[in-house]
C-alpha cells in the first residue's frame, strides 16, 4: 500500500466515549474509519421529475436607491458556469417540487453563509473607473454594491447560489442522488437570506440542485452577494456584501434542524460574522447531544488568522472531521510555509479524529491519530481549479455516509471527484459526472466485499 509513512497498527478506539443513539461505535483502525448508522425508515424527498436544462430569468435585483436593476440570465441546476446546461438535454433527478415531503433526518446539514454570486468579465478600465484594485477581495456596503451592479448593467454576467459550502453540498447531493450502496442522500443547508428576490433566487437554485435550504427568510432583509469581476488576465476582483447573511442566530428552528442531522458541517467563513461563534457552539453542542458528527471547513487562511482562538475552540472541543488545504492546515498549526503538508496533517490529527488536507497537484492526505495516509492526485487536464477542495470534501463525506471503512479508497474517490471539477469550467460537479463516479465507487465496493482478503491497494483505484 502506498502510504506516506510506515503506519503501525494503533488499537481501535471509539470516536465517542458513549454509544451514540444515531451511530454505533465510530472507530479507527490503521487506515480504516468506520461507523454504523442506525437503521431507520426514510421518507423520500419527492418524486422523480424531468427537467429541461436551460436558462432561467432572474429579475428585480435592487440597486442602492431601492429601485430595480433589471434582470440577468442564470443557468439552472448549477453555479452559472457548467457546460452541462448548454447541452440542453433532459436528466432525471430527485428534486423538491411543489410542497416537499421533508425526511425524518438529514444525512448532512451545512451551516454557512448564503451568498448570491454575480460573475462577469470586465476590462481593466472598468475596475479603474470604479476605483477597484485588481485581484483583491473587499467588503462593501449596500450603496457600493448597487453602484457596481449599475455599472455592470448591459454587461454579460451570471448569477448563482454561490459559496464554498454550497458547492460541497450540491456535489454531495448529486453523488447521493441515486440509491447506490444505500438510500438516496438527504442534504440541507441553514443560513440567512432575506425576503428579497435574491433570497428567493438562492433558495430556488439550491432546491433545483436537490439541497433544501431550511432557514426561513428574514422579513425585509437583504441577501448577501459576492460580485466576481474577472479581467482578461484571469485575475478575480471580489466585492462581498454580507447583507442579512452577517446574522446567523441560534433559534428553536435551527436547534430542531440540527437535532435531526447525521453530519453537521460548519463553514469557516461563519467565524467572520459578529457573535456567530455563539451560534456555532450551540449548534455543535446540539449535534453532539443528538449523536451527529461535526465537520469544520477551514475556508480561508486570513479567516483562520483573524479568528484563531474561536476556530480552535470548535476544532478541539467539537470537530470530528476537519477539511483544509495545505496553507490552511499550516495556519492552524502556526507552521511556516517551509513545513510540509504531511507534518501539518499529522499534527492536526492529534486533535481531530479525521483530518483531510489537500495539496493541489501534489495530492492530498488523510490524517488519523498522528499518522497520515497519502492520496495520489487523480489525473486530469486542468481547466479551472476553483471548487476543487469543495468537491474533494463532498467525496470524503459521501464515503463516510456510505459506510466505507477504507480511508485510501475514500480518499481516492475524493481525489477523482476533485479532478472531475478541475477538468471543467465551473465549480459545480455535473449531474452525469456525479452519477458515473457514484456508480464506479459502488462497483468497486461490491468487488471489495466479494474479495474480503484482498488488500485495499489492489482495489482502491476507482
Amino acid at each position: 500500500m502506498s502510504l506516506s509513512l510506515p503506519i503501525s497498527s494503533p488499537p481501535i478506539f471509539s470516536l465517542y466515549p458513549h454509544f451514540s443513539p444515531l451511530y454505533g461505535h465510530v472507530t479507527f483502525s490503521k487506515n480504516e474509519f468506520s461507523f454504523n448508522i442506525r437503521s431507520r425508515e426514510r421518507s423520500r424527498i419527492a418524486h422523480f421529475t424531468k427537467m429541461r436544462h436551460g436558462y432561467t430569468k432572474v429579475s428585480s435585483f435592487v440597486n442602492s436607491s431601492g429601485g430595480e436593476l433589471g434582470s440577468t440570465s442564470s443557468e439552472e441546476e448549477n453555479d452559472g458556469s457548467d457546460d452541462e446546461e448548454e447541452e440542453d438535454e433532459e436528466e432525471e433527478f430527485e428534486g423538491l417540487t411543489g410542497s416537499p415531503v421533508l425526511p425524518e433526518r438529514w444525512d448532512v446539514l451545512g451551516l454557512g453563509q448564503a451568498m448570491v454570486d454575480f460573475s462577469g468579465m470586465v476590462d481593466n478600465g472598468f475596475l479603474e473607473n470604479l476605483g477597484l484594485v485588481k485581484g483583491t477581495r473587499k467588503v462593501v456596503n449596500h450603496e457600493e454594491r448597487g453602484r457596481v451592479l449599475q455599472a455592470m448593467d448591459g454587461c454579460s454576467y451570471k448569477a448563482a447560489a454561490g459559496g464554498s459550502l454550497s458547492n460541497s453540498l450540491v456535489a454531495l447531493a448529486r453523488l447521493g442522488s441515486r440509491p447506490l450502496g444505500g438510500p438516496a442522500l438527504n442534504v440541507a443547508m441553514a443560513g440567512s437570506v432575506g425576503s428579497d428576490p435574491l433570497g428567493g433566487f438562492y433558495r430556488e437554485k439550491l432546491r433545483r440542485a436537490n439541497v433544501s435550504f431550511l432557514s426561513p427568510p428574514i422579513k425585509e432583509g437583504t441577501t448577501g452577494t459576492v460580485i466576481v469581476l474577472t479581467t482578461p488576465d484571469a485575475q478575480r476582483t471580489m466585492l462581498a456584501y454580507q447583507g442579512t447573511s452577517s446574522t446567523v442566530n441560534y433559534d428553536p428552528s435551527l436547534a430542531s434542524i440540527v437535532s435531526k442531522t447525521n453530519i453537521l458541517i460548519v463553514e469557516g467563513y461563519l467565524f467572520e460574522l459578529p457573535d456567530t461563534i455563539k451560534t456555532i457552539v450551540k449548534a455543535c453542542e446540539e449535534a453532539r447531544k443528538s449523536g451527529a458528527l461535526v465537520a469544520v471547513t477551514a475556508s480561508d487562511v486570513s479567516c483562520i488568522e483573524r479568528h484563531y482562538d474561536d476556530f480552535w475552540e470548535i476544532v478541539e472541543n467539537y470537530a470530528d472531521i476537519l477539511f483544509a488545504n495545505s496553507d490552511e492546515a499550516r495556519a492552524f498549526c502556526h507552521f511556516s510555509f517551509k513545513d510540509s503538508s504531511i507534518s501539518a496533517t499529522r499534527y492536526l490529527s492529534h486533535f481531530v479524529p479525521l483530518v483531510s488536507v489537500t495539496d493541489g497537484q501534489r495530492g492530498s492526505y488523510i490524517g488519523v491519530k498522528g499518522e497520515a495516509i497519502y492520496i495520489p492526485p487523480s489525473p486530469c487536464v486542468p481547466a479551472d481549479t476553483c471548487g476543487a477542495g469543495d468537491a474533494y470534501a463532498s467525496g470524503i463525506l459521501y464515503g463516510i455516509l456510505r459506510g466505507v471503512s477504507d480511508l485510501k479508497r475514500m480518499g481516492t474517490l475524493a481525489a477523482r471527484t476533485a479532478a472531475t471539477v478541475v477538468g471543467q469550467q465551473g465549480t459545480r460537479l455535473r449531474i452525469q459526472d456525479a452519477v458515473a463516479l457514484a456508480e464506479s465507487f459502488a462497483f468497486h465496493i461490491r468487488i471489495s466485499e466479494a474479495q474480503p482478503d484482498a488488500s485495499s491497494d489492489h482495489i482502491s483505484s476507482l
